[in-house]
């Protein structure tokens, strides 16, 4: 009887990667690239010269995606999702009644 090899594969429960960019940011520089797509055809339906709307759609596209890679690299995988719920917690809670704690504390 023959035995059997199984082979592990080694990329489980790991982000995607591509080319650097990290799980949401790939989603994030695709967004970009649709979107300098959409704004070269605007330009472009718009009567503007192909010479104007090239360079311009290629320089905002490559900003776009530059600023995508520091981000990723900044903030890793989660870390600007983390950056963006510590923005929406308050400062502080304001209660103006102790009757809530009261309650805590004859139901504890």
């Amino acid at each position: 009887m023959t035995t059997s090899v199984y082979h592990l594969h080694k990329g489980i429960n790991k982000p995607i990667v591509f080319r650097g960019l990290r799980a949401q940011y790939i989603l994030y520089a695709a967004g970009v690239l649709v979107g300098s797509l959409l704004f070269f055809t605007i330009l472009f339906i718009g009567g503007v010269s192909p010479w104007i709307c090239l360079p311009l759609t290629i320089t905002l596209a490559a900003a776009g995606i530059l600023a995508i890679y520091r981000l990723s690299h900044r903030y890793g995988e989660y870390g600007l999702l983390k950056r963006r719920a510590a923005r929406r917690l308050p400062t502080a809670l304001r209660s103006h009644s102790r009757y809530p704690f009261i309650d805590l504390k004859n139901t504890a």
